[in-house]
């Protein structure tokens, strides 16, 4: 019996990761944009984009690495967009990222109308780490599972230092907090912008990539069911922290995975399992509702220049 009861927490805590990593990459990506004053809510339709165009290229090449690598620019691409339509020509950030929602959403159905329900041939394999996943429990919860999960192990401690740590890291804050001090300093304001919008942009995509390569490998539309949103609202639950980011992800991926898992249980209580699902978007709600407040943001460490253009002189 313990031997079941251990098994079931294991893969309870694998789904869980894995309902949690798309949130995590997107939102890792957009605490470097927002970090940087450069708000993207265009988040949902770059993993749209990044959803379609990878599975197509699994799909057509075999092989889910080209897919993953395709994903990856044209969520850059679409980072590029944003970066020059509210860098360069200094537009309204809310209605640029609500324009790439609409753009996306729209380009993901056209390209993906004749792949509607086909499933992925070769989708992305879980890897056992040697050793590790043969620890008790943890091992098959944290380190029987694929490359990009594996790759968002990396990236947290990685952002993390870069941001933290390094001269880099300094400079992206410091245009973030005061654009106008950091040019005097030396900095380039609008290249800091640039990287860390299309940076945002390509990791939004891989989580999308994500989604349809090895969570749910087929095509559907609207494969990303608002899981752009969430994440958006999980950079302000994280506190514009990569580490943060974790935990937000992995407990928005449970209360996801939990509908499933006690849907019997409430069933007999004549309690509608599908409440649990609706609790990642009420968060998400709230948090976007808080993070609204000029006030309550500065308090919870939002970057005082978040979503405001950058004029050299003004």
């Amino acid at each position: 019996m313990t031997n079941v009861i251990a098994k079931q927490i294991a893969l309870f805590i694998n789904i869980s990761i894995k309902a949690g990593t798309p949130l995590l990459l997107a939102s890792l990506g957009e605490i470097y944009a927002e970090r940087s004053g450069i708000l993207n809510l265009g988040l949902e339709g770059i993993m749209l984009v990044g959803a379609v165009t990878g599975f197509i290229l699994a799909h057509s090449t075999g092989n889910p690495l080209i897919g993953i690598i395709v994903s990856l620019l044209a969520g850059a691409l679409m980072g590029l967009m944003h970066a020059f339509v509210c860098v360069t020509l200094r537009a309204n950030q809310v209605v640029a990222g609500l324009a790439l929602v609409m753009i996306g959403t729209g380009l993901s159905s056209l390209l993906g109308r004749s792949y509607v329900g086909v499933a992925l041939e070769k989708p992305l394999r879980p890897l056992k780490i040697p050793v590790l996943s043969e620890i008790p429990i943890l091992g098959e919860g944290f380190f029987y599972h694929d490359i990009l999960i594996y790759t968002s192990y990396v990236l947290v401690p990685l952002l993390w230092f870069i941001l933290y740590k390094t001269k880099v890291g300094i400079q992206i804050r410091a245009v973030g907090e005061n654009p106008a001090a950091a040019d005097s300093m030396g900095v380039n304001v609008y290249l800091i912008r640039y990287a860390c919008t299309i940076f945002g942009g390509s990791l939004a995509g891989l989580a999308g990539a994500y989604i349809s390569l090895a969570y749910t490998p087929m095509w559907m539309e609207g494969i990303t069911v608002g899981k752009g949103w969430i994440a958006l609202a999980l950079v302000i639950f994280a506190m514009w922290d990569p580490l943060r980011a974790v935990l937000g992800a992995y407990l928005f991926g449970t209360t996801d995975v939990l509908q499933y898992w006690l849907q019997m249980p409430l069933q007999r209580r004549g309690i509608d399992p599908s409440i649990l699902g609706t609790l990642p978007y009420i968060a998400t709600i709230i948090a976007l509702l808080i993070g609204s407040f000029e006030r309550i943001r500065k308090r919870i460490g939002a970057p005082a220049s978040l979503g405001k253009p950058y004029v050299r002189g003004e």
